[in-house]
C-alpha cells in the first residue's frame, strides 16, 4: 500500500467546509485517534468523553465542533460534525482502489452471462447463466453469482460472497468476505404422518432477495431468499458482521443492524431504524421509522415510530433503566421484606396471647 500524499490543512478545512484556526500551510500525513496521532497527523473530537485525549493529543491538527475554544500547539478546523469530517478527509487519503477490468483466467463466467467490459471478474470467481454484473463491479476470488442474478454497478464482492440465483443486488453495494445473500429461508410445516413417520416439511423457498444501493453488508451475514415475493434490505442501510435477516423481512432505507442481531420472517424494519448489538426481533411484527433497540433486547411486539426500547421483552428504555437500577436492590429489599415480616408475626404472637 503506497504512502497517502500530504495534503495542505487549509485545502483539507476548504474541503470539509470547516473553519481553520492556526497554520493554514501545515501539511497533513496522514489520520490518526487522539491518543495515537503524532506530528503530521489530523484527529477528530466530537465528543466530550475524549477530553483528556484530546488535551494531551500530539496531533498536529484536530477537527473539532463549532464551538471548540483555541488550544496552544494545536490547529483546529472547526465543523458542524467532525466525525464526518474526519470520514471524508479520509477518503482523500485512503482512495477505493482501483483493478485492471475484465475477465482474468482462472474465472468461470457462462456464455449466456453478461459482465460489462469495465467490470473485474478475478480468478476463481463464479457467473452463472443469465446473470448480470455491471460496469466497475468487483468479484473476488471465490464469489459467485447465481443463474439470473444480477450486480449493479461499482459494487464490490470479496472473497466466497455467495449471491443466488436470480438475488438482485444494487448499484455501489458492499457485501465482505463470506456473505450469502439468498440462502434458502428456514420454513418447515410439520406433517405428522409423513413417508417414513412425523416431518418437517419443506417450504420451497421461491422468492428472492433485493439489495438496494448504497449498502454495506458484513462478513458471515446472511439474508435469506423470500419463500414467496421479496426480502428487502432498504436504500443506504447497513449491516454488521453476523447478522441474520429471515425471509420475506423488509429493512427500511438508512438502518442499522449491529453484529449478532436476528431479524425472525417476515417482520418490517421502517426507515433509519436502529438494532445494537444481538439484538432479536421476532417474526411478523413492526419496528417504526427511526425507532432505537438496545443491545441484546428481545422485541415481541411492534415498537412504534422513535421509540426507544431495551430489555427483554423489550421495553421503554427508561423504564428498562429503573427496572436495571431495581435489581441490583433486590438482595437488600428481601432482607427487609423478612424482617418485617419476622416482626408482624411477633406483633401476632404477642396480640393471641394478650
Amino acid at each position: 500500500m503506497h504512502a497517502p500524499t500530504p495534503r495542505r490543512l487549509d485545502e483539507l478545512a476548504t474541503y470539509v467546509g470547516g473553519e481553520l484556526i492556526g497554520d493554514a500551510g501545515l501539511l497533513i500525513t496522514g489520520l490518526n485517534g487522539l491518543a495515537e496521532a503524532g506530528p503530521g497527523e489530523l484527529s477528530f473530537y466530537g465528543n466530550p468523553r475524549y477530553r483528556r485525549q484530546f488535551e494531551a493529543t500530539r496531533a498536529s491538527a484536530v477537527l473539532v465542533m463549532q464551538d471548540a475554544e483555541p488550544r496552544d500547539g494545536v490547529s483546529l478546523v472547526r465543523v458542524s460534525n467532525p466525525h464526518l469530517a474526519f470520514a471524508k478527509i479520509s477518503c482523500l487519503f485512503h482512495p477505493r482502489p482501483t483493478y485492471v477490468a475484465g475477465v482474468r483466467p482462472g474465472a468461470h463466467v457462462h456464455p449466456e452471462a453478461r459482465v460489462h467490459p469495465e467490470a473485474t471478474v478475478m480468478a476463481g470467481a463464479t457467473v452463472e447463466k443469465g446473470a448480470t454484473v455491471g460496469a466497475r463491479a468487483v468479484l473476488f476470488p471465490g464469489a459467485f453469482v447465481g443463474e439470473g442474478a444480477s450486480i449493479g454497478e461499482d459494487s464490490l464482492l470479496y472473497p466466497n460472497v455467495t449471491v443466488r440465483e436470480h438475488c438482485q443486488v444494487g448499484a455501489r453495494v458492499t457485501l465482505h468476505a463470506s456473505c450469502v445473500v439468498g440462502a434458502d429461508g428456514f420454513g418447515f410445516a410439520f406433517n405428522p404422518e409423513g413417508e417414513s413417520g412425523p416431518e418437517h416439511f419443506k417450504v420451497p423457498q421461491s422468492g428472492i432477495v433485493r439489495i438496494e444501493d448504497d449498502v454495506e453488508v458484513g462478513a458471515c451475514t446472511t439474508i435469506d431468499r423470500a419463500t414467496i415475493g421479496e426480502t428487502v434490505i432498504g436504500r443506504g442501510s447497513k449491516l454488521d458482521n453476523l447478522v441474520q435477516i429471515a425471509h420475506n423481512v423488509k429493512v427500511g432505507p438508512l438502518s442499522l443492524i449491529c453484529a449478532q442481531a436476528g431479524v425472525s420472517g417476515s417482520a418490517e424494519l421502517g426507515m433509519g431504524v436502529v438494532l445494537a448489538g444481538q439484538v432479536g426481533v421476532v417474526g411478523h411484527i413492526r419496528v417504526g421509522d427511526m425507532a432505537k433497540v438496545g443491545a441484546q433486547s428481545g422485541v415481541a411486539h411492534d415498537v412504534a415510530d422513535g421509540q426507544v426500547v431495551s430489555g427483554s421483552p423489550a421495553v421503554p428504555h427508561r423504564e428498562w433503566l429503573r427496572m436495571s437500577a431495581a435489581l441490583g436492590q433486590i438482595s437488600d429489599l428481601l432482607k427487609e421484606v423478612r424482617t418485617l415480616r419476622r416482626r408482624v408475626e411477633t406483633l401476632e404472637k404477642k396480640e393471641k396471647g394478650g
